[in-house]
């Protein structure tokens, strides 16, 4: 079982130690290697891409070639899990200032995002969430955070602030507008495990 995290930029170390700490928690292994560039998105099992900033990660994933590979995974059913930036780059579409920074999108879900849904950094914030396939809220970590304003039919709805729709899945893709590799609390990267080991 081999694991990637797209290492380009963002929160590679935190989501490498909650991945590690996640496996550890069922008694299972696997090799968690950082993706810079092209060749080793295609011997991965699962990929994940964390956050940072949407607009550079995108730019780089385009330019080593990694974004093909990423699209070939998604249609192998590879899981692929993205959090913050990284669920921006799995829309199809997205707002106008996406569009305005002409920001590099995978495409890998039928949604459309808002960026900055809920403000600059200032303006992060903790909470706890209801997720559907939890049983009790999770403390979910905001910076920055975009939001899903719009959702295919294909697309399952996981969680929702406000009306502003931070968590879905669709197919073999899992998206996520918080982080979280910045919790004590694995119970995501759990359901992204399971999605690999069931």
């Amino acid at each position: 079982m081999r694991i990637g995290v797209i290492a380009i930029q963002g929160d590679v170390s935190e989501h490498v130690e909650s991945l590690e700490r996640a496996l550890a928690e069922r008694g299972a292994t696997a090799e968690i290697v950082n993706i810079k560039h092209k060749g080793i998105v295609p011997t991965c099992d699962g990929l994940v891409f964390p956050g940072g900033e949407s607009t550079t990660l995108g730019r780089l994933i385009l330019r080593e070639g990694i974004d093909a590979e990423i699209k070939d995974a998604k249609e192998q059913g590879i899981p692929i899990m993205g959090t913050c930036a990284g669920l921006i780059l799995t829309a199809k579409a997205g707002d106008s200032q996406v569009e305005k920074t002409h920001q590099h999108l995978l495409g890998l879900m039928d949604i459309k995002v808002n960026r900055n849904a809920f403000g600059r950094q200032f303006q992060s914030f903790e909470v706890g969430l209801e997720i559907s396939f939890l049983d009790s809220p999770y403390n979910a970590v905001f910076i920055r955070a975009p939001a899903i304003t719009e959702a295919g039919e294909g697309v399952k709805v996981l969680a929702s602030i406000d009306g502003k729709i931070v968590a879905a899945e669709q197919d073999n893709v899992l998206a996520f507008a918080f982080h979280p590799e910045l919790t004590d609390d694995m119970r995501v990267h759990q359901y992204f495990l399971d999605k690999l080991f069931n």
